[in-house]
């Protein structure tokens, strides 16, 4: 499939409630060169302009990229592991930290590969890769310190997808500066200024690829660190991320160390901004969500990962009210789904709540899509205007899920598995809901086989 005008039987276009009938979008290195709707209808002419027979149809709604802005590939490997039984996120830690030590990169790069591909599949153009398994198991770097972030890098690059590595400062193993330990020490570089050199010596190659930094929790990086992990991706004008106030106890012993919450101490230390992302910050006080909307940082919501693990429900519409993009990750990846990451930031809201309506489909759309994107530094991409990165996503609207249901319901009613069409800069990368170069299920299954506990 080489052609580069594509015929939409609806398409969802910048700033549209809802998506637009048969639209036709031209593409052309790797960007969006034209859309045009054709107002004439499915006779093929419009304003004088004939659809060729080259244009490929797409049946269904065509969405712009998804991007997943928080991914741990590796915890691929735990699903289906780790939900039955008592426990909280702790015990599941444990677990999680039993497949750690078993990756080297050779075994990281086939996990990554099939865990990627497995999003491409669901429709996933672009991942956030929140990345601190540095070095060997015991602490020791490898011979390139970071073999295991090129690794990822071309894990994506073979399953078709970019991506952003968020390149993790991780150095202590608890508020209370506790040092790493056992499966812990693979993740630490000594200090953040030390952080910082290895992670500025990685440069990928490959225009799919770009590295951001995070900072992987205030249990993780000591506040007086802190400054440095900010200033370091200020000064590339780099995403910067941050697992926030993701579990009570997190919260209860900053206060005891601290006197204050982690939002506030981060924000103390500079590590709020524009270009800053909060993941999950899940319990949060009204003086936080002030403190995130003031400094205009998103939040990356994970709402399948947050009831797996029974973290709980964050205030989703007090943040969006307060000014805070909202993007959207898998996570633990014990679903890989935006659509249904979508909705339950909805559905969630109402069980929180008692009542319904707090987001619109755009709303959702706009999480999964474009700001998604901005939150890994690709703002360039998760539109279907021209000039953007040319990534399509065809949603069937005929499976036992989605038929009958209007284009605009899609995203309360389809599934990962409703995807049929994925296009990447440019290039097809899955077709009829196949991926073309990837037999996933097949690589998942070696991939997990050799890794997990």
């Amino acid at each position: 499939m080489t052609a580069s005008r594509w015929l939409a039987e609806y398409a969802w276009l910048p700033e549209h409630a809802e998506p637009t009938p048969d639209v036709l979008i031209e593409t052309a290195d790797g960007r969006i060169s034209a859309v045009t709707p054709l107002t004439a209808g499915r006779a093929g002419v419009t304003a004088g302009v004939e659809v060729y027979a080259d244009a490929v149809r797409l049946p269904g709604l065509t969405l712009p990229g998804l991007a997943n802005a928080h991914s741990h590939a590796f915890h691929r490997a735990l699903r289906g592991r780790t939900q039955s039984g008592r426990g909280d996120f702790w015990s599941w830690r444990d677990q999680m930290y039993a497949v750690a030590t078993r990756l080297d990169p050779d075994s990281y790069l086939a996990l990554a590969r099939a865990a990627y591909a497995e999003m491409a599949l669901a429709g996933i153009t672009c991942v956030g890769e929140f990345h601190y398994l540095h070095h060997g198991p015991d602490g020791a770097p490898y011979a390139d310190p970071n073999a295991m972030g090129e690794a990822l890098v071309e894990a994506a690059a073979q399953a078709g997808v970019r991506i952003t590595v968020l390149d993790t400062c991780y150095l202590t193993a608890g508020v209370d500066g506790r040092p790493l330990t056992g499966p812990q020490r693979r993740f630490g570089d000594g200090d953040a200024v030390r952080w910082g050199e290895r992670a500025a010596a990685f440069t990928p190659a490959g225009g799919h690829a770009r590295v951001g930094a995070a900072v992987h929790s205030v249990r993780a990086v000591p506040a007086e660190q802190l400054s440095t992990v900010a200033r370091w991706a200020r000064e590339r004008d780099a995403p910067l991320h941050v697992h926030l106030s993701e579990q009570p106890a997190e919260n209860d012993a900053c206060r005891a160390l601290h006197g204050c919450t982690p939002t506030r101490l981060l924000a103390e230390h500079g590590v709020l901004g524009p270009a800053t992302t909060a993941v999950h910050a899940t319990h949060l006080t009204s003086g936080d969500l002030g403190l995130l909307g003031e400094h205009r940082s998103g939040v990356c919501l994970c709402p399948t990962t947050e009831r797996d693990l029974a973290d709980g429900i964050g205030p989703a519409r007090r943040m969006a009210d307060a000014g805070m993009p909202l993007s959207l990750g898998s996570d633990s990846h014990a679903v890989v789904d935006l659509f249904e990451e979508a909705r339950a930031v909805e559905l969630d809201e109402r069980l929180r709540t008692r009542r319904r309506g707090h987001f619109a489909a755009v709303e959702l759309m706009t999480a999964a899509t474009a700001d998604g994107h901005a939150a890994l530094g690709w703002t360039d991409a998760g539109r279907i205007a021209v000039g953007a990165r040319a990534d399509l996503v065809t949603v069937r609207l005929d499976s036992a899920r989605t038929a009958g249901v209007p284009p605009v319901g899609v995203f309360f009613a389809a599934g990962a598995a409703d995807v049929t069409h994925v296009l990447v800069d440019g290039r097809p990368v899955v077709r009829d809901g196949r991926h073309l170069t990837v037999d996933v299920p097949a690589e998942l299954s070696r991939a997990v086989a050799e890794v997990a506990p």
